[in-house]
């Protein structure tokens, strides 16, 4: 990234202070952290105000309820009120049509161009998925706030099936800014536009690549799932800078897309909503300054954010202190654990001291690995050791065990057979936690079971079995079967029939498969080739009636489904083929999206519905200039 830092902040310099996720309102009813969201607002509108910015751009997520209280709301309006309201001028403008940009707004402009309104530091924020839009009328929290004048609410659309994005033109000196906004969306829906190229994203016409393309979205950066996340390389390559809200680890650094060509920072919440690592790491705000097509991004540590300490131990890694065949290990356990959160505690008043915004009781995690025969204690009862000296005593300790890792998947399964044969003793210490935890990450690995079905034209087609199809099968499962003795008659059906068709089978082809007498390796076959098979009602592509089913393979789960796979998937198995979800796709999609341009909002695209905009003046320079990587066309 070309450095912007020995420019000095003139008529041509934009000067934008950046946060996400603040979350006012977070644990308010709480004694001792009830007023940290509001502490740190109060500072990062401050910083706003100190450093001479010409705007705020917050990135989602301002509350942290969709109906927040009113003690939050009140609180809220009375920070803007004292930092964004004052007779400093605004020295920039806007150029787009503001109708369109604040098309939802009974008011659709500017807050700082009202009449009505004295504003000094104006505030540009989309809404997050806490703070989103509900009800018959489609409102939010932040739809208070803008029709009160303290906050320009873009980026938001009111259809589920496409977005159409126009930017916010602005311009100060010599500076052009196209501000790119995308409201929360639930992230399976945005990914499924992203692949049907149902997002589009206007550009000017004229001189396009003579603007700063800034782009705010608050979606999940991470991958949480197939489509419960958007990939960084769904966004068009004419972007210079992303700021990604909704994840709250602090990683403001921009970051350079080696695909896209772009940057991403990412500055986290500025509340720290849940004791993991990623919120252990120190929370920053931006001062983003923008010159021409040069950029600066300089961090801005928050002071008056609550410390938090997060250690992970493994008892088993400290044969020399204890053994869980040793008596009294508990009481040695326990004593260990209480040495750690001291040293926390310790190393919390020394990095506290000379800071007198921070608060004073930090936050103390300390997460404890008892897998390898050791016996959990009571926590309640050791949290009250440090009631006066942690601001969360009930939730000091966390116990976790990993199970051992396996090569093969196939292998794996969850035997509650065995689980509900344990010792009486030694089902009691077990936590539910552990039990949830255990049951997810095998369902995560067992749900991934591909099935090889035979066509009509007997072609190989994978199927994925995704979490909620296999859900769907387990609960069908048991609703289906419920007397034993009926069951038992079905499998021995289903064996004579699956023996049978493969006898007929192997007469036409020698490579079939073999069908073993026992339960447990039955290989799923379709008996469905005479004209008694039943008909059903296909979800597929395929015509429906009778539909002919090959071969089908998988891992079992040992909770005696392998007795009732094959009897079962006779009155189950409906097939959906889907797309692929691979990355090879997806760029092959989006390279082949083609490019819009505004052109008075893009009157090519959309005919009669295009408007114009007030006040453009376009200039003819051919000058161009990147600081990312040369010039637009070697970029390209």
């Amino acid at each position: 990234m070309t450095s912007a830092g020995n420019t000095i902040d003139d008529e041509d310099t934009f000067k934008i202070l950046i946060a996400t996720d603040i979350h006012l309102g977070y644990l308010e009813k709480d004694a001792i952290r009830g007023n940290d969201t509001f502490v740190t607002f109060d500072e990062i509108m401050k910083q706003a105000m100190q450093n001479e910015v010409d705007f705020v751009l917050l990135g989602g997520d301002l509350f942290h309820d969709n109906k927040p209280s009113r003690k939050t709301m009140h609180c809220c309006i009375e920070v803007m009120r004292k930092y964004c309201m004052g007779d400093r001028p605004i020295i920039f403008e806007i150029l787009s049509d503001q109708a369109v940009n604040f098309s939802h707004s009974k008011f659709p402009w500017v807050n700082y161009l009202d009449t009505n309104l004295n504003i000094s530091i104006p505030v540009f924020s989309v809404h997050g998925n806490h703070d989103d839009p509900t009800g018959t009328d489609g409102l939010c929290a932040i739809d208070l706030l803008s029709c009160a004048g303290l906050i320009n609410h873009f980026g938001r659309s009111r259809s589920v099936e496409k977005l159409e994005i126009s930017p916010v033109l602005l311009q100060k000196g010599n500076t052009r800014i196209a501000l790119y906004g995308i409201g929360s969306v639930p992230d399976e829906r945005l990914y499924r536009m992203f692949i049907n190229n149902q997002v589009t994203m206007l550009r000017p016409r004229e001189d396009e690549d003579g603007w700063f393309n800034l782009f705010v979205i608050h979606q999940n950066r991470s991958k949480h799932g197939a489509t419960n996340y958007i990939p960084e390389q769904f966004l068009d390559d004419f972007l210079d800078l992303v700021v990604w809200g909704h994840e709250h680890e602090c990683k403001i650094a921009p970051v350079r897309n080696e695909q896209q060509l772009f940057y991403v920072t990412q500055p986290g919440s500025s509340v720290i909503t849940s004791l993991s690592p990623g919120e252990a790491v120190k929370k920053h705000i931006g001062l983003l300054r923008v010159k021409g097509k040069k950029m600066n991004l300089q961090k801005i540590p928050l002071q008056t954010i609550r410390q938090f300490f997060i250690q992970d131990v493994t008892l088993s890694e400290h044969p020399d202190l204890f053994r869980p065949e040793q008596p009294n290990v508990m009481l040695k356990v326990m004593a260990f654990c209480q040495e750690k959160v001291e040293e926390m505690l310790e190393e919390a008043e020394r990095q506290r001291l000379g800071n007198p915004l921070t608060p004073e009781k930090p936050l103390i995690r300390l997460r404890v690995d008892y897998s390898g025969g050791f016996e959990v204690f009571n926590t309640m009862r050791f949290s009250q050791k440090f009631v006066d000296q942690v601001a969360n005593p009930k939730d000091i300790l966390h116990f976790i065990r990993h199970r051992e890792s396996k090569d093969n998947i196939k292998e794996e399964c969850m035997d509650f057979e065995a689980l509900l044969s344990r010792p009486t003793s030694e089902v009691l210490q077990l936590r539910v936690e552990d039990l949830v935890k255990e049951y997810f990450q095998t369902a995560e690995k067992v749900c991934i079971l591909y099935m090889c079905v035979e066509d009509a034209d007997q072609s190989l087609v994978n199927i994925p079995l995704k979490r909620d199809r296999y859900q769907r099968f387990i609960q069908q499962f048991r609703d289906s079967k419920r007397n034993t003795a009926e069951e038992d008659e079905e499998v021995q059906e289903a064996i004579i029939r699956a023996k049978a068709h493969r006898d007929h089978r192997d007469s036409v082809r020698d490579d079939d498969l073999n069908l073993s007498d026992e339960p447990a390796d039955i290989a799923v076959e379709s008996d469905e080739e005479s004209t008694s098979a039943p008909t059903i009602r296909g979800r597929g592509r395929g015509s429906r009636g009778a539909i002919k089913r090959g071969r089908a393979r998988g891992i079992y789960i040992n909770i005696n489904i392998h007795k009732h796979i094959n009897s079962f998937f006779d009155n189950y198995l409906q097939i959906t083929i889907e797309d692929s979800d691979s990355d090879e796709n997806v760029a092959f999609l989006k390279c082949s999206r083609p490019k819009q341009k505004l052109t008075s909002l893009s009157a090519s695209k959309r005919g009669s519905q295009s408007q114009s905009f007030k006040g453009v003046c376009f200039d003819d320079d051919e000058d161009e200039f990147d600081p990312f990587k040369g010039t637009r066309q070697q970029r390209r």
